[in-house]
């Protein structure tokens, strides 16, 4: 049986997911630093040793998708920022940024579901 999901997929979905947790890390890694020596821990570097690798799959999404496709899942990106910020954060969601993050969701899988109908 031969698998649906390629592999430029998978690595935009990669670099979507590490970009998010490196996100999370960053954010977690600078809370509360009062001094600039404060940012070099283990947080911030988890957090930027996984953005790296995030850009490294993508660039090499980008090397086999077309632009305005890959470019959507920076979208996905958003979203689950978004929602990692509440879970992992506890940041509050306010009600009309979250109908904000569903209509990303909504274009997201607009651009994702068409748009490899098309070609």
């Amino acid at each position: 049986m031969k698998s649906t999901v390629s592999i430029p997929y998978v690595a935009i979905a990669a670099a979507s997911i590490l970009g998010a947790a490196g996100q999370i890390l960053l954010s977690l890694g600078a809370k509360g630093n009062q001094e600039f020596s404060q940012y070099f821990n283990m947080r911030v570097g988890a957090g930027l040793l996984l953005y790296a690798v995030g850009t490294l799959a993508w660039i090499f999404a980008l090397s086999r998708l077309p632009l305005n496709l890959a470019y959507a899942f920076t979208a996905l990106t958003f979203i689950m920022v978004y929602v990692g910020s509440a879970v992992i954060l506890h940041e509050q969601m306010r009600p009309w940024p979250m109908v904000g993050v569903a209509l990303i969701a909504i274009g997201f899988l607009l651009i994702a579901l068409f748009s490899t109908r098309l070609r």
